[in-house]
Order: C-alpha cells, then structure tokens, then sequence
C-alpha cells in the first residue's frame, strides 16, 4: 500500500501518521511491521520516531504481525450482506470492535471468528477482518474483509474517502442552521491523551456535515456525514459547536449530568451508523446499506417527545 504525505503533516512521528491514516492498525502494531522491514519512506527504513516532512511517498508491506490469542465465541450478529470477500454486518452497542488495552474477549471480532469461516490478516492477527471501527458505544454498520485483497482495497477506499457514511445523532440544542459543515482540524488532547480536541490549526484535517432532520424541546436530530474518519470526529465537531452528542459525557460532561439528572442515564451515546455505501473492491458493483434505529434509542426518541 502507498500513502502520501502533506504539508500539513509534517512533524508528526512516522507511527503516529500511520495509525491516523490506517484506522485498523494500532501503533504498536505500526512499529512491529516498521522493525520487520514492512515500512519503507521513499525507499528507506526509518525509525518509528521518525519526523514526517511532507511529500514523501511511505510504502507500507501488511505483514502479520505477532501472534496473538483469540478464541471464537458465539454472539447474534446481524448480517446485512455477504459474499466470498466481505460481509456488512450491524455492530451492537457496547460492544467493542476488537481487543485492545481494555476489552480482551466478547468483542466483535471474537463473533466473527464463530461465525465466518474466513477473514482477511491484512489488519493483524488481534483484528481479523477489520477494515474501519466504531466507537464501543456507537452501533450500526460495519463493513468486515473475509481476504487480504479486499481488505487492501477496501482500505484504500476508506483512506481516499470513496466510501459514504451517514450517521443519526441526537444533540443537545437547536442548530442556528438546518445544515452546515463543521472544518475544524482533530488533534490528541493537549494534557488528556485518551482525548481529542478540535483545533484551528495543527492535529488533522476533518470535514463533517450536517443537516436537521427535526428538532423539538431543546433536542435536534441530525444526519450527519463524515468526509474524513478521524477518531471521535463526530462527537468532537458536534462538542466544538455547542451542540455534544446526547450520552456522551466525555466531550459533553456538563449537559450529560443535566440530562441524567432530568430524565436518567441515558445508557450510551445517541450515535447510529445508518448508511453504508462503497463499490465492492473485487466486483466493482456499487453497494448502498441502512440500518434502522435500534430499539433503545427509538425508545428514548419516544420519551423525550412525550
């Protein structure tokens, strides 16, 4: 796989840029495959640590990386489509995709090794099949690589932004607007590193877009849709504007706590990845997916209109 880099990223370290580019890959992961000799930058091995000065050309090799323990366990996965190079399956809410620093088992990927026979090794022995994520918290449509060819592709799509994600999200608060787009850049959080911040300059592109769907009692229901997929982009840009994610008490603390405490805990963030659509990376057929709200948020839409 190729990546070019832009002005706009240099100075960050060589891992860092390969983990916001390669949404599957985790940076441990990154500076395995650059120790293995998978990582070439016009060419030559760099160090991880290595400073990104923009306009290089980085070729990256998906090796597998070490091994690591998984065991199938069986779990009801909705499958929306499937076929001999990919399936399109509904992630449930609190659920995360894979294993990580924090969930070990009952993730995603330990349902799809119960229930499909092959996936793709392209994103690392701990992340069969994953070509994009969601947050734990965040459900909906998720699309799984059954081989490493289309896992590339696929990939590849993602990064050049030829794949169309619509999400539903409930906000606190009347937009100004009944559509508009937030540009804000994404970077890590300044003094709390599991965070992001929105910044004018610095961190990484971001484009999201919005439009009303309806609002009512200090609520609106937005679509929204992502041109770029930076982590927590949505809950960040929406935060950024005055109007957090209804469940989100990470980037909308004060109105999480004023909510629970007039209407209960609202469970989890009122965030659904609805839409789908991207043309298969082996067939070339173009593929479109919906995914209605689930009950519990339908339930909650229900209670706050009464």
């Amino acid at each position: 796989m190729l990546l070019e880099t832009h002005p706009e990223d240099r100075g960050l370290r060589l891992d860092v840029f390969l983990a916001q580019r390669l949404d599957s890959l985790t940076r441990s992961h990154i500076q395995t495959l650059n120790r293995s000799g998978a990582i070439r930058i016009d060419g030559r091995q760099e160090k991880s640590g290595y400073r990104i000065r923009g306009g290089e050309t980085i070729e990256v090799n998906l090796l597998p990386p070490e091994p690591f323990p998984l065991k199938p366990e069986q779990m009801p996965l909705q499958i929306h489509y499937e076929d001999q190079d990919l399936a399109v399956i509904e992630k449930p809410a609190g659920i995360a995709v894979h294993p990580g620093a924090g969930p070990t088992a009952a993730t995603v990927v330990h349902g799809l090794l119960a229930r499909f026979q092959s996936l793709s090794k392209a994103g690392g022995e701990g992340r069969p099949g994953i070509v994009h994520r969601l947050d734990k918290w965040t459900s909906g449509l998720l699309v799984v690589a059954k081989n490493d060819a289309a896992h590339v592709r696929l990939s590849q799509a993602f990064q050049e932004r030829r794949v169309e994600k619509i999400y539903v999200a409930l906000v606190h608060g009347k937009l100004p607007r009944p559509s508009g787009e937030i540009t804000l850049n994404i970077g890590r959080h300044t003094s709390v590193r599991t965070r992001m911040a929105a910044r004018r300059s610095g961190g990484r592109t971001a484009y999201t877009s919005y439009r009303v769907v309806e609002a009512w009692n200090g609520f609106s229901l937005l679509e929204v849709q992502l041109r770029t997929g930076r982590t927590h982009q949505i809950r960040v840009h929406l935060s950024s504007i005055g109007h957090p994610v209804v469940g989100d008490n990470v980037y909308g603390e004060r109105q999480y706590r004023a909510f629970a405490q007039k209407y209960g805990p609202p469970g989890r963030y009122f965030l659904h990845a609805a839409e789908l659509r991207f043309t298969h990376p082996m067939t070339g057929a173009e593929l479109s997916f919906h995914s209605p709200l689930p009950p519990d948020l339908q339930s909650l839409l229900g209670r706050l209109k009464r």
